[in-house]
């Protein structure tokens, strides 16, 4: 039996925030060794469309190196925010969660 493929949460961790209509994501390497993977991998393009029909703006990335991290900015992305929307729970938290299950390059 083949293993599971291995998601991103297998060498990083996410923290999360908002404001207004905007998340907030940055996910760190649990390895120094392993931010090459992820700042070559985890591109704005690739994070749009994994929360496609969720996010419907820009995202923005900002790669820190010096922090094994990237951060993104999530533009329209709370369906008007975390005051205005009926959605329950649809906080940044949850989007850092669901960005953790992406599968990882083989």
């Amino acid at each position: 039996m083949n293993p599971p493929p291995r998601i991103l949460r297998d060498i990083a961790l996410a923290r999360s925030g908002d404001k207004g209509n905007r998340a907030t994501l940055s996910v760190i390497a649990l390895d120094a060794a392993d931010f090459p993977v992820i700042d070559r991998w985890l591109t704005a393009e690739r994070v749009r469309l994994h929360f496609e029909g969720l996010v419907h703006g820009a995202v923005d990335r900002y790669p820190l190196p010096q922090l094994s991290a990237v951060h993104f900015v999530l533009h329209d992305a709370l369906a008007g925010g975390v005051t205005r929307s009926l959605a329950l729970d649809a906080h940044g938290k949850t989007l850092s969660a669901a960005l953790l299950d992406m599968p990882l390059p083989e």
